[in-house]
């Protein structure tokens, strides 16, 4: 992030996308010394005007009404997800508060009994900075089987699915389309820090990421987001061979940034019968991995 902030360097970063051909605007052949529009280009499209607009792009204005925010997203083209997170990151300028001190995040006894429940269904539980909470057998199984299938239990030691997909060779390869795999997990990443824009660990998160990995810090420069709740991914698991899994999330209702991802296969086909493999190789293993602590007083799930 530039010394402008998150929401100057999103609106710079989608400005560049867009060219004055997507409009279409007249360049009579002139050279460009920039990618994308101008910004007076994108406050005419938006109806504003251009000083206040740069302004806003750099940081100088914190104050942009709703309006002025949804006129804009519609000059950008900007999805309903992007158009979120435009005034998740406006509001995040406004706020102007020390965040708290982030406390360690578990599951609850009802997530623990649902794991259960779900018996055969490949699950896991992340918490808002993609750490895994915990996860059943065919979850841990089907996403991370070469780790130690306790290692949720412990804070220090939990996988992060986010450095799971750019810096573990095993889970890449476990994506037959690993950059969609990849994007995904940036696009969402970015709706987390848009929500969460003071929270240290998930700054310092990024920060690592983009430190080790040049493919996860090229997809971040570009500030595009994505809501991952439903998506299909061919997978090549090393015990079942090669399957299709509609990956599901479902937020926590009490909105504390954590999910279930629940991954299922089109009833009757090939990779119904994979995931069933996989849940018969691992009947013998303990239902749900780390169990819930009842009596944990920082529940969120």
């Amino acid at each position: 992030m530039n010394k402008h902030g998150q929401l100057a360097d999103f609106l710079h970063a989608r400005r560049s996308l867009l060219h004055p051909d997507d409009i279409g605007l007249q360049t009579y052949g002139e050279r460009r010394r920039v990618p994308g529009l101008r910004r007076e280009e994108l406050a005419m499209l938006a109806g504003i005007s251009a000083p206040y607009y740069a302004r806003l792009e750099q940081g100088q204005s914190r104050n942009a009404s709703r309006e002025v925010l949804d006129a804009i997203a519609s000059a950008l083209r900007l999805d309903e997800s992007e158009r979120a997170h435009l005034h998740e990151l406006a509001r995040a300028g406004k706020r102007g508060k020390a965040a708290p001190r982030p406390r360690p995040e578990h599951i609850t006894p009802a997530t623990g009994a649902l794991l259960a429940a779900l018996g055969g269904t490949p699950a896991i539980v992340m918490g808002s900075r993609s750490d895994v909470l915990a996860w059943n057998a065919q979850g841990h199984a089907l996403f991370a089987g070469h780790l130690d299938p306790s290692s949720p239990a412990e804070p220090g030691c939990r996988p992060n699915m986010a450095k799971l997909v750019f810096l573990d060779a095993h889970t890449r390869d476990l994506y037959t389309d690993w950059p969609a795999k990849a994007k995904a997990v940036v696009g969402n990443l970015r709706l987390t820090v848009g929500r969460y824009p003071q929270d240290p660990l998930l700054a310092g998160l990024v920060g690592e990421l983009v430190m080790r990995s040049p493919e996860f810090a090229t997809m971040w420069a570009d500030h595009r987001v994505r809501a991952c709740d439903v998506a299909d991914y061919e997978m090549h698991h090393p015990t079942v061979g090669t399957l299709t899994v509609t990956q599901q999330t479902l937020q926590s209702p009490q909105g504390s940034g954590a999910a279930l991802v629940v991954a299922t296969a089109a009833p009757g086909s090939p990779s119904e019968t994979a995931l069933k493999l996989l849940a018969h190789g691992t009947a013998s293993r303990e239902a749900v991995s780390p169990r819930a602590d009842a009596d944990a007083s920082t529940d969120t799930v």
